[in-house]
């Protein structure tokens, strides 16, 4: 196998999936956010949005908070330092691939 398709199979799957992809490189560049900046900046439903958020969170990679803004809930998001270390990481292989 040559180095590139190497670094490419190497790259971190849960990461590598687009939409988890587009959560990790939003949550990258804010100190934390809701669940509807992510629900309106990636264009996902509720569902789908959910359920990447829920593997992300399963991966240690993003921490999940519920909590309230006066009286309506609100679940706020931000990147753990786990999650940081694997997106550099993955940030890296890609550039290694490429």
């Amino acid at each position: 196998m040559n180095e590139q398709l190497r670094a490419i199979s190497e790259l971190d799957r849960v990461i590598h999936e687009p939409g988890r992809l587009m959560i990790i490189a939003l949550l990258a560049v804010v100190k934390e956010c809701d669940f509807l900046y992510l629900l309106h900046e990636t264009e996902m439903n509720k569902g789908n949005l959910s359920s990447h958020l829920t593997r992300l969170e399963g991966a240690g990679y993003v921490e999940i908070e519920k909590t309230y803004r006066g009286k309506l809930p609100q679940t706020l998001l931000r990147l753990t330092r786990a999650g940081r270390a694997a997106f550099d990481e993955y940030r890296k292989g890609v550039k290694a691939a490429f």
